[in-house]
């Protein structure tokens, strides 16, 4: 028996026929917010991505404006037709999201349908992703709360970016060059 099984081995022993306790999860949500798209786009505009408010109407020749001349990634999932390249040949990806947070400014992928794959998402300079009004929660509670623990989860706050010694920021090290959002209201 190694170690590590001794130790649980233990620990199962201590703890056999404990009743199961609940632990309260009060956290703190979000302020009241009368404008969650305003404060998203405000937000990740801080972050130096380029944002978009639009009618869904308008959406779909944003997307052909903005895709025009690139090879996209376009995950299984995506309403899109055409545009496909692989990781290797992409200049970028263009997703959806499972959940945005106007407070942080922040897009989280679930890696669910339209939302493509890890690699897809991080290795390409450019990443286009639509946000639709309704998956805009005021704060990170909000957002853990519509989200499964058990899927792989990415949050993106802006374009990668970084600083060196010198504090140069320097933008694509861990991901995308480039971020833009079509929030479609």
């Amino acid at each position: 028996m190694s170690a590590r099984e001794e130790i649980l081995a233990r620990i199962g022993k201590a703890v056999a026929g404990a009743a199961d306790v609940e632990i309260p999860r009060h956290y703190r949500v979000a302020q009241q917010v009368e404008d969650l798209v305003g404060l998203f786009a405000e937000r990740v505009d801080d972050y130096r991505a380029i944002v978009h408010v639009l009618p869904a109407a308008e959406v779909p020749a944003r997307i052909d404006e903005a895709v025009a001349g690139r090879r996209m990634i376009v995950p299984d999932g995506f309403d899109r037709d055409g545009g496909w390249a692989d990781l290797d040949t992409a200049d970028g990806v263009i997703t959806s999201c499972a959940v945005a947070i106007a407070e942080t400014g922040t897009i989280v992928l679930d890696h669910g349908p339209g939302q493509g794959t890890r690699a897809q998402t991080l290795v390409p300079d450019y990443h286009l992703c639509v946000v639709r009004a309704d998956q805009i929660v005021a704060g990170v509670p909000e957002a853990i709360a519509r989200l499964d623990p058990a899927r792989p989860l990415t949050w993106i706050s802006g374009p990668s970016a970084t600083s060196d010694i010198e504090l140069n920021r320097v933008e694509g090290v861990h991901g995308p060059r480039t971020l833009e959002v079509i929030i479609s209201t």
